[in-house]
């Protein structure tokens, strides 16, 4: 009788227990939950990026891995259409700087985060690029538990 254990690894349809870190390529943290308590999910859910799924398929319980994940595979490349003009009269009632975000609400009322990327006397450019959009982000993860999910 063998004394090794097949451990499950992670693939579609398992439910993944992780820490998790997200950073810039200078380390600068974006998010993380090794600090506080580790990331449950079932693998192809939508709670993790596709490709972040992607970068932890085959990994099993105890693996610790860091990938890079490419614009295309995470957040998006940035998109110049995403990049909207407003007349500057539009935001009489807020103090300007670039890099403010503000919340818009789109056709179907949903809240649409933008930030200011620029503005003068005349108008206002708001991007509504997702903030992390054209970046590679560096994925850390701890791989706690992998588990198959009865279907």
């Amino acid at each position: 009788m063998s004394d090794v254990i097949d451990l499950v690894k992670v693939a579609d349809g398992t439910r993944v227990t992780l820490n998790f870190a997200l950073k810039f390529s200078d380390g600068a943290v974006i998010d993380s939950t090794f600090d506080k308590d580790a990331a449950t999910f079932t693998v192809g859910d939508g709670k993790l990026m596709p490709g972040f799924e992607q970068a932890i398929y085959g990994l099993q319980a105890g693996a610790c891995d860091t990938f890079i994940i490419p614009p295309e595979k995470g957040f998006g490349v940035r998109n110049p259409n995403n990049l909207q003009q407003f007349p500057r009269k539009q935001f009489k009632d807020v103090d300007l700087i670039e890099g403010l975000m503000i919340s818009f609400a789109d056709a179907q009322k949903s809240e649409m985060p933008g930030v200011v990327e620029s503005f003068d006397d005349d108008e206002v450019i708001i991007d509504f690029n997702h903030p992390l959009a054209g970046r590679n982000v560096h994925f850390q993860v701890e791989i706690i538990d992998v588990q198959q999910v009865d279907v």
